[in-house]
């Protein structure tokens, strides 16, 4: 049965979905700020209990680990019951474990909170949150929309990292924690109040689609969430396509947040840098992460994203061999180019993926495929997190850590071009 939609009348400017796209982008940018606080906390804590860099990284590992694994189900579970009370509830779960993490004392207490709830919490928050919001909401400007939220993990780092740096250096972790804990209440209230489900909801369509234009209502389900999710997996891994995201995804993880951003500070404190100045360093490259995520949202609306994809992963792989050279006690001119360059590709592959993703699996499971393509990014990010803190124990240096990473950024090369290629799937 169709329904009888409109757009706001004309010469009204905004549209609610920009509204949705703001808070979405806000609680983005939030769980960003509770993962990149790990890389903080890792020397902090281990200094005050005696643990061991395996460990806090293993901790580190199930977190991120979990983060993947949730994003599919919650993806299924947003789909069911519209974003806006999973979200609020993830944040007011990340809230309160947040704030239990200051009374631990135990390792086991911390691989529950930061590792298992913490991970779980986030992952509803994961950029399926943000595909979902921007399929829902959008019918042009998706992929520039798909960009902004991708750089909200950038935007984290840049806006909170250097924050929650000062306060565990002066005032000590757990004051630290403290940020996270009214961050997460402040996005719970706001993604309450503001967030639409669809715009359905609000007897509009989304942004981009001509006044007057009628569509169908989406077909009630009584499918499980869980259901759904294995379903879908099951239909996707059909394809090579699938596999082919999924293998460059895990390497896409396992290059960003399981190396760079959960070991950047560790490596760099090793070669003599101070703590505070290499978090510095890793919001920077947040603020190059803004512009070139974005800019790869823009360009996904107009170029094959298999060729960026090659492009982004080749990238990538170059600046890992060359990141021994520039570490040192403090910042050279080589250091710099590696910020540059790492934060224009660090999230570019965002966008690419999700076209990809909605171009061979349609609008209507895409948004799940891609939660099974983020959980293997995430997984990647795992191991990748464990790999480097063993190789670091182990061998008290992380280059080896950084070649591997790199061979595999080269591997994701041929990965990316071995995709089939499809026509854009329109949205009606």
């Amino acid at each position: 049965m169709a329904i009888d939609t409109r757009t706001p009348r004309t010469g009204q400017r905004w549209h609610p979905a920009w509204t949705v796209a703001a808070v979405t982008l806000g609680a983005l940018v939030a769980a960003a700020a509770f993962r990149s606080s790990t890389g903080v906390l890792i020397e902090p804590i281990e200094s005050e209990f005696g643990w061991t860099r395996a460990t806090t990284s293993g901790a580190v590992s199930l977190n991120l680990v979990l983060y993947g694994l949730a994003a599919p189900f919650a993806a299924a579970v947003m789909e069911r019951f519209g974003p806006r009370r999973v979200v609020t509830l993830s944040l007011l779960l990340v809230g309160l474990a947040s704030l239990a993490t200051t009374f631990m004392t135990a390792p086991w207490q911390l691989w529950l909170l930061w590792g298992f709830v913490i991970g779980i919490g986030t992952g509803a928050m994961a950029l399926v949150f943000g595909a979902i919001v921007a399929n829902r909401w959008f019918h042009t400007h998706r992929g520039l929309v798909m960009g902004v939220f991708s750089a909200a993990n950038a935007t984290g780092q840049l806006i909170f990292l250097p924050a929650i740096a000062w306060a565990a250096e002066h005032h000590g972790w757990r004051s630290a924690a403290y940020v996270t804990v009214g961050l997460a209440l402040l996005m719970s209230l706001l993604i309450w109040l503001f967030l639409g489900d669809q715009p359905a909801d609000r007897g509009m369509l989304p942004y981009g689609v001509a006044e007057g234009y009628a569509v169908e209502a989406p077909p009630a389900t009584t499918e499980s969430p869980a259901r759904a999710a294995i379903r879908v997996l099951r239909q996707s891994s059909r394809s090579w396509a699938f596999w082919a995201l999924v293998l460059t995804f895990w390497v896409c993880g396992w290059s960003t947040n399981g190396l760079i951003q959960t070991h950047f500070i560790p490596a760099a404190h090793d070669h003599g840098m101070a703590q505070t100045t290499a978090a510095g360093l890793l919001a920077l490259v947040g603020i190059f992460d803004v512009l070139g995520t974005v800019a790869s949202g823009w360009l996904t609306d107009r170029m094959d994203s298999r060729v960026l994809l090659a492009i982004y992963y080749g990238g990538r792989g170059l600046s890992l061999l060359a990141i021994d050279a520039v570490l040192a006690p403090h910042v050279e001119p080589g250091m710099w180019v590696f910020i540059v360059f790492y934060g224009l590709d660090w999230v570019a592959t965002v966008p690419p993926t999700v076209a990809l993703c909605r171009q061979h699996f349609g609008i209507k499971d895409s948004g799940m495929v891609f939660g099974w393509v983020f959980c293997a990014h995430m997984v990647g990010a795992g191991i990748g997190a464990s790999i480097a803190g063993w190789i670091r124990t182990a061998s008290g240096s992380y280059h080896s850590a950084w070649l591997l990473a790199a061979a595999l950024c080269f591997i994701s090369v041929g990965l990316a071009l071995s995709i089939r290629k499809r026509p854009m799937t329109v949205a009606t």
